[in-house]
């Protein structure tokens, strides 16, 4: 991992009596985007809050750019940009009206708010409705003015929530674009509940529960995270199912439908067991033409990290 834009060490908070955040800490890097997952009440919005100034911790230290935000929150929340669940629109404004406003709002320089004006529409591909009331544009292009005050003064942090919420397919697809090329040159925190979100637009995945990190690292660790225990072949010249359940390792066997000669194996976690499956039907002429491992489902992964699925 490069050099952290946001460093949370024993970061903890307490509604009343109850924590909702226990001694966390963890590190984001300068680019890329990090997906916060977790249930309902898990402690989400409580770390978002807390990063972005709206909130002040009970315990710890937060760090953005080398910055703690406690202590100098000014010169920390400069370098933050945040997209709430609902953007902060003002609709009678226009779209100029409005990003100059969020830039003002932010203590820019005057004189650097033109230019930052037009890098920040011409990322979100809005330049073109400058002069348009904000509530007469359509919702994917509501949110791309969303994203555009989130990023006018140029912040190394920007931190989204939900931000394809009420989006129609080709809007989502649109606005997932977006935050990657956002993400080339700093870096995205997004907080979601849609694990296809995470999957299509996430570089590294940290999963909160119950005010605790129980997952961090990349998709691919995530997919991983439960250790496959089936697999699935295509034999041409298929043998009995008692034949297929002699080798060694192998718990279980069904045919995939009535008349198919694929199947779907059990076995018992030992990965020499496929080895041994492509022996056997070589030595036994079963025609074997394929042989895939299969992997859980990110919602089996998230199931079993939030506690509802034993292990």
């Amino acid at each position: 991992m490069n050099q952290s834009i946001v460093k949370v060490e024993n970061l903890s908070h307490r509604y009343s009596v109850q924590w909702a955040v226990r001694d966390i800490s963890f590190e984001i890097s300068q680019t890329g985007i990090v997906g916060l997952l977790g249930s309902n009440g898990a402690g989400k919005s409580t770390i978002m809050n807390i990063i972005c100034g709206v909130l002040s911790q009970t315990e710890g230290d937060v760090y953005i750019n080398g910055i703690n935000l406690r202590k100098d929150p000014v010169a920390a929340k400069q370098n933050i940009g945040f997209l709430p669940q609902k953007p902060p629109l003002y609709g009678d404004l226009t779209v100029d009206e409005y990003l100059i406003y969020s830039a003002q709002l932010r203590q820019m320089d005057p004189k650097d708010i033109p230019a930052a004006l037009e890098i920040a529409k011409e990322k979100c591909g809005i330049t073109h409705f400058s002069k348009r009331l904000i509530k007469n544009l359509s919702g994917g292009y509501q949110q791309r003015v969303g994203i555009a005050q989130a990023i006018i003064h140029n912040p190394k942090l920007v931190v989204m929530d939900e931000p394809t919420n009420g989006l129609d397919p080709n809007q989502i697809l649109d606005v997932r674009s977006l935050i990657k090329d956002i993400a080339k040159d700093r870096a995205v925190l997004v907080s979601t509940h849609i694990l296809s979100e995470v999957q299509a637009t996430c570089d590294r995945i940290m999963m909160i529960e119950h005010g605790s990190v129980v997952f961090t690292g990349t998709i691919d660790d995530f997919d991983n995270y439960i250790e496959p225990d089936s697999f699935v072949m295509t034999l041409s010249h298929a043998p009995l199912e008692e034949d297929i359940m002699s080798v060694a390792g192998v718990t279980d066997v069904k045919p995939i439908s009535e008349y198919s000669s694929r199947f779907r194996v059990w076995f018992d976690g030992d990965r020499e067991t496929l080895s041994r499956m492509v022996d056997a039907s070589v030595r036994n002429g079963w025609g074997l033409s394929e042989i895939q491992l299969e992997k859980s489902s990110m919602n089996d992964v998230f199931a079993q990290l939030s506690g509802r699925k034993n292990k």
